[in-house]
């Protein structure tokens, strides 16, 4: 018994076994397999047995094999060889044994009439065809007959003879009238099996003379027509009218006027008839009744059924009508016609004969030489046919003998055959009703194993799914077959796998570990070969995330999910159907890749909805129920952080990739824009998670590169706009395989800490990066420009090694290589080190200085020998220091300042030197072990400067006409003083100056007493010391003389009466404005330079500057605005330069010089503007400023009283448009044609409203700001207070009250 086979789609189209018998070969019908072994020749197409021809064409007898080597065909006709080459009108197509006798030029069908035969022989043997009668078709005329016309009594009888010609094949008959219309049949009038028209009973309607039956000859494509027939149809009504006369009306109208009768087979005749019918054809039976009313016909089977399902009644079941009979069909069949009046019947004795037919028809033999094999003929058939045998188209029994045959009735036995026992047999079978032959051939092949499936064929199952490996093979004596997995596996065994007959491996449930390489091996004694197959188990395809019953509210909008997993190499397509049909055609149905979304919810949308996902291997789907309700309240909205991700999983691992996928949590109401992917190195930092990727928040799959010798896990966070989830579980670890380094450490290094060493350092791997265990480095110098072997040793996992013994400050070319137990990493990268580094040797010689001016100098130096550096040339340091001052010739406490000018320099900028002293430098060189020797001191001197501001100013005594003056002489003099200037000048309530005295005073005093000055009044007064080189910087200060020598403490008197003698005003720009403290701050090419102003405002700024020591032009560029500061740019690094501010439409007004030197030069000593003195005392006095106006401003808002308008733009009028009076040089009053004009503040500002930093803070006007006051033509104060007010002390004065409400104040009018 054979086994069950089990094959494979993918291979049924392929392969096409024939049925085995015994021991014989299995031939697959492969085209290429086929084209190369010999075979017998095989009849593939011939002409049927009976093959009537159209007399007007051309005959064509086909006969078409097929073998190897192909094969030669020849032709008998009537018993007797066929001679086609002597007949012209005969010929044979190329490499075909079909026929074409030419009939249209000339040729008569008729000539040809006969009993043709092929046969198809090569080397091999001789196939025959069947016996091919070949009849041309015939198509008679109508023989002529006289047709007398058919007169009948309405309800009687009547059958239309049609008697066609007799043709071949039989024609098709019909009827028809003169215009070509088919003649209505029914259950009354219709035609029979042999043509003729039957009438079970005629009607006057029934009457015409175009009665015509058509004969139809399919083959010459013509009909016959047969001469009309008429029929006259006398009714009962006419006959009554004739005999109307002679009857009574009783007789008349009592009569039936037609006479009803019981039915009468009109066909067949009898009561009994016989039948006999061919198996397998169609058997018809009828039975055409006359009578009136018409009768109805039924048929039955005596003694059984009707076949069922081959039953059919035609022709208004006139006849019976089976399909396919067979012997069980032979019996009595009786059909019975029945109307009112009675019935008839007939039987039918139906006996089924058989043609031969085929119970085992004999097939094609493949056997190898020795082996055995059997020939079966068996056929049946009523009655039985005859067997016979015919070897390559010769009856057996005049056949050439062969040992290895032996017959034995409808079998031929083989045994021990050899390939001369290759033939075609026929085996013949026939009775009086026709005969069957058959052609196989036995064909003794010697063939090698041959594997006919493709090489690495790749097959692709469902994990937990049966796997067919096809392993289809061909060879003669039959090859065995064995299965293996892998290249070198052993070979497959036991109750896994199921090894079926034609070569296909079977593992009925597949699992991922069944993925990898199938060998499947063929062997006979001729030999051996192998095939390979690959088989890929895949993930199956599943719903993770399925859709849920909702219910929604009308108009609403709801979202079915089908979130699915799949096996990353099958593309999934993810259908939706609504109640198992098409999603109807609304644009509120969005698809998307996850889910399906139905907008603006209607009740029609109630349903089952259905995602279905198909893959080219698998198929799933789910379903939910949508419910459609009437929308309530709408809750709010409530937005949060996603759900943690979940159902992490690794798939696809490979050496340096896997595959994660995961499961997305509810994303609360707000959609994730994507995920964030960690992991943690569990096998060198447990616990500590990193950063490894961003996707998507439409991704649920990622492919991570890994790295050897990590043991992973990784953890999934999910991000919206509200925040990130809380981390996923942990997935599973994966440890990756070690293998060698992929990098070698980076920042390696060579510097020597000693002369007599070299430390080469590197930074280590982490052991993420290490690729396996055992991580150690490879450690190689050699000295450089040098013929000398790479040192090389092998260290611990560490970061430095020492190598001792070197040679001071030489070059090494270094390197360090990364290995592990699995090998080394990739060669490394050379770089240059150096030895340790020793102090220099000598000091830079030939220094020398120049002075530039009082507070810059330029030193030079030669560079020493770079040899004699013994390291990295840094640069070159200049210490200086000032030894003492030339204008007091007393030592002080020796600071040195320290100048580092980097790189191989020359020379060097000193800058911020103090005028008028003596200093000292030495240059030394510097590399990166230190500092060499000192060059010798140099010493020099820097010129006169102008001196600084008095260290003090201090103005006493007041009396009615004179101050006391007293000063310090200047902290720094910077050089010699040859005298003072004192300048001062007094100042009215409105702070307007009054003419400007000078006075120059020897350096040698220190205090001064000035007289004749006007009593009561302000004074300002301005300071300063002088060298040769010109005026420092001014001390001023403000002071009153007294109203009354007898008072002492208090500044103002009671008394109205004031000094008659007046000085005159004017109003005058500050004197001896001035830019000062000219700082910079210098960069490689730029410079900031701030510088401070007194002065009048709305001033127009601009910068000069040059190269210190050039001679040439003065550069100018214009400052933006009244700004106190620029940016100089495009400077030149390494270069000092002098600078300096000037001011607008001020001649020759301009700062005194500044200079400095752009980077690399670095002081040693920085300067913090913080917690400078000045710095702190401007942002004292700026603080105490704001507070000041602040108070004043809340005092302003609570004043009572009213104001005279024009008193007080008198007593505070605008100085700018006072005219002078040129008479007697005073200020002449302001005049306005307009009376009421606002008042404006009294200031101690000039009319820009500039606050100069000179002025005191007290004056006259301060004791009336805020009064209701006016002064009358004599001077007095007539104003009142509305209130009492206390004043602070003036600056250098004290304070003082009016003992009574009203309060003088003396002013200049």
């Amino acid at each position: 018994m054979m086994k069950k086979k089990i094959i494979s789609a993918s291979k049924a189209s392929l392969v096409l076994l024939l049925c085995q018998m015994l021991s014989a070969l299995d031939v697959p019908l492969d085209s290429k397999l086929l084209e190369e072994l010999s075979q017998p020749p095989t009849i593939t197409q011939q002409s049927p047995k009976d093959y009537i021809v159209d007399p007007r064409e051309n005959i064509v007898i086909q006969c078409e094999a097929k073998g190897k080597p192909p094969p030669s065909f020849s032709w008998t006709r009537n018993g007797t060889h066929f001679d086609i080459d002597k007949d012209a009108q005969v010929t044979m197509k190329p490499n075909s044994g079909t026929l074409v006798i030419n009939i249209m030029n000339g040729g008569k069908a008729e000539a040809y009439e006969g009993v043709y035969q092929c046969t198809a022989r090569n080397e091999r043997g001789a196939a025959i065809s069947n016996n091919i009668v070949i009849r041309p078709s015939r198509s008679p005329l109508w023989t002529k007959e006289k047709l007398e016309p058919n007169q009948v009594r309405e309800g009687d009888s009547l059958v239309l003879h049609c008697r066609p010609p007799v043709g071949l094949p039989p024609p098709i008959i019909f009827w028809m009238d003169n215009a070509f219309q088919r003649l209505p049949q029914s259950e009354r009038v219709s035609q029979g099996l042999n043509g003729d028209l039957y009438f079970s009973n005629v009607q006057p309607e029934d009457t015409r003379e175009d009665y015509i039956c058509y004969a139809r000859f399919n083959h010459t494509q013509t009909i016959q027509q047969k001469q009309p027939i008429s029929v006259k149809v006398f009714s009962m009504d006419s006959l009554n009218d004739t005999i109307a006369a002679n009857l009574s009306d009783t007789d008349i109208y009592g009569a039936k006027p037609v006479t009803e009768r019981q039915p009468v087979l009109l066909t067949p005749t009898g009561s009994t008839s016989t039948k006999v019918e061919l198996r397998g054809n169609v058997l018809l039976l009828e039975c055409i009744a006359a009578g009136l009313p018409t009768p109805v016909i039924r048929w039955i089977k005596e003694g059984g059924e009707l076949p069922a399902n081959r039953t059919f009644f035609e022709n208004f079941k006139k006849t019976l009508k089976i399909v396919d009979v067979s012997e069980a069909d032979s019996g009595n069949y009786k059909c019975i016609a029945r109307n009112t009046l009675g019935s008839a019947h007939h039987v039918i004795s139906v006996t089924v004969k058989a043609a031969p037919y085929w119970i085992t028809a004999p097939r094609n033999l493949v056997l190898s030489p020795g082996e055995d094999g059997t020939l079966i003929c068996r056929a049946n058939g009523n009655p039985k046919p005859d067997i016979s045998w015919l070897a390559n188209g010769v009856p057996i029994a005049i056949a050439p003998e062969d040992p290895s045959r032996k017959v034995d009735g409808d079998t031929i036995i083989f045994s021990q055959v050899q390939e001369r026992s290759s033939a075609v047999y026929q085996c013949n079978a026939s009775n009086e009703y026709g005969y069957l032959l058959a052609n196989a051939f036995v064909n003794v092949l010697a063939e090698p194993p041959r594997i006919l499936t493709a090489a690495n064929k790749l097959y692709q199952v469902i994990a937990d799914s049966p796997a067919l490996l096809d392993c289809a093979y061909f060879g003669s004596p039959k090859p065995e077959i064995e299965w293996f997995k892998g290249v070198k596996g052993s070979i497959l065994r036991g109750n896994e796998y199921v090894f079926h007959d034609n070569g296909t491996l079977e593992i009925p449930v597949a699992q991922k570990d069944s993925s990898g390489t199938y060998t499947c091996v063929a062997r006979n004694e001729l030999g051996k070969i192998q095939n390979e197959v690959q088989l890929e188990v895949k993930d199956p395809t599943m719903i993770i995330k399925q859709p849920e019953y909702k219910v929604i509210q009308r108009y609403g909008q709801v979202s079915f999910e089908c979130i699915i997993k799949h096996d990353s190499t099958l593309l999934p397509t993810v259908i939706w159907l609504k109640d198992n049909g098409e999603l109807p055609g609304d644009e509120r149905f969005l698809v998307g890749k996850d889910n399906l979304t139905i907008m603006n919810v209607t009740d029609k949308d109630d349903g089952t909805y259905t995602c279905i996902v198909n893959t080219t291997l698998d198929s799933v789907s789910a379903s939910a129920v949508l419910t459609v309700v009437a929308a309530p309240p709408t809750p709010a909205i409530i937005y949060a952080r996603p759900n943690p991700p979940f159902d992490l999983e690794l798939t696809g691992q490979l050496e340096r990739s896997v595959e994660l996928s995961w499961v997305p949590g509810d994303e609360n109401n707000s959609p994730i824009t994507n995920f964030v992917i960690e992991y943690e190195d569990g096998l060198h930092e447990p616990g500590v998670w990193h950063h490894q990727t961003e996707v998507p928040g439409t991704q649920t799959t990622v492919q991570l590169k890994l790295s050897p010798y990590v043991n992973y896990s990784f953890r999934v966070i999910a991000v919206n706009e509200i925040g990130r989830s809380q981390p996923s579980e942990p997935s599973e670890q994966y440890l990756t395989k070690s293998a060698n380094p992929d990098e070698n450490p980076p920042n390696v290094q060579g510097i020597g800490s000693e002369p007599d060493n070299l430390v080469i350092t590197w930074e280590s791997l982490t052991g993420f990066q290490s690729n396996g265990p055992g991580l150690q480095y490879k450690v190689s110098w050699r000295q450089k420009d040098v013929d000398d072997e790479w040192t090389s040793v092998i260290v611990a996992n560490v970061s430095k090694y020492i190598v001792s013994g070197t040679p001071t400050f030489v070059p090494y070319e270094i390197k360090v290589q990364a290995l592990n137990d699995l090998g080394y990493a990739p060669e490394p990268s050379e770089v240059i080190g150096h030895s340790g580094e020793d102090l220099p040797m000598v000091a830079p010689g030939n220094v020398q200085v120049h002075v530039i001016n009082s507070t810059l100098a330029k030193v030079h130096w030669d560079t020493v020998p770079l040899k004699t550096v013994r390291g990295h040339l840094q640069g070159y340091k200049v210490y200086y220091w000032k030894v003492q001052s030339l204008s007091r010739r007393s030592k002080r406490h020796v600071e040195k300042k320290i100048l580092t000018f980097r790189g191989n320099k020359t020379f060097g900028m000193l800058p911020g030197l103090e005028p008028y002293s003596s200093y000292k430098l030495n240059v030394r060189v510097v590399n990166g072990k230190g500092e060499g020797p000192a060059s010798p001191d140099k010493v020099f001197k820097t010129p006169e400067g102008v001196p600084s501001s008095p260290s003090f100013l201090k103005i006493t005594n007041p009396t009615l006409d004179s101050l006391t003056l007293e000063w310090g002489s200047p902290t720094h003099p910077n050089g010699v003083l040859t005298s003072y200037i004192l300048k001062f000048q007094p100042i009215n309530n409105t702070h307007e100056l009054g003419p400007l005295v000078e006075i120059r005073i020897p350096a040698n005093e220190s205090s001064l007493i000035l007289k004749n000055l006007n009593y009561s009044t302000r004074y300002k007064f301005y300071f300063n010391a002088q060298t040769s080189v010109g005026s420092g910087s001014q001390i001023t200060e403000e002071a009153v003389t007294i109203m009354d020598e007898g008072y002492s403490e208090i500044l103002f008197a009671t008394s109205p009466v004031m000094h008659t003698v007046r000085p005159t005003f004017y109003k005058v720009q500050p004197l001896y404005p001035r830019i000062r403290n000219v700082t910079t701050a210098a960069a490689e090419t730029y410079a900031n330079i701030s510088w401070e102003y007194e002065g009048p405002d709305h001033v127009n700024f601009y910068v000069e500057y040059g190269v210190a020591g050039s001679k040439e032009d003065w550069k100018k560029e214009i400052v933006n605005g009244s700004r106190s500061f620029f940016v100089l740019k495009g400077l030149t690094p390494g270069t000092a330069y002098k600078v300096r501010v000037g001011a607008e439409g001020l001649s020759g007004f301009r700062s005194s010089e500044d200079v400095f030197e752009t980077g690399p030069a670095m002081a040693s000593r920085q300067v913090d503007i913080a917690t400078q003195g000045w710095f702190i005392g401007l942002m004292c006095a700026v603080a105490l400023l704001i507070l000041i106006l602040l108070i004043v401003c809340f005092i302003r808002r609570n004043k009572g009283g009213k104001y005279p308008v024009k008193e007080k733009e008198d007593a505070h009028a605008d100085p700018e448009i006072q005219p002078m009076k040129e008479d007697d040089g005073t200020f002449g009053e302001y005049s306005d044609a307009e009376d009421h004009k606002p008042l404006k503040k009294g200031s101690r500002t000039p009319s820009d409203r500039t606050v100069k930093k000179e002025d005191s803070d007290d004056s006259l006007v301060d004791y009336g700001e805020g009064v209701n006051g006016q002064f009358n033509e004599d001077g007095s104060f007539i104003g009142q207070y509305s209130g009492k007010k206390e004043k602070e002390p003036a600056e250098g004065n004290e304070s003082s009250e009016a003992p009574s409400p009203v309060n003088a104040m003396n002013s200049f009018v």
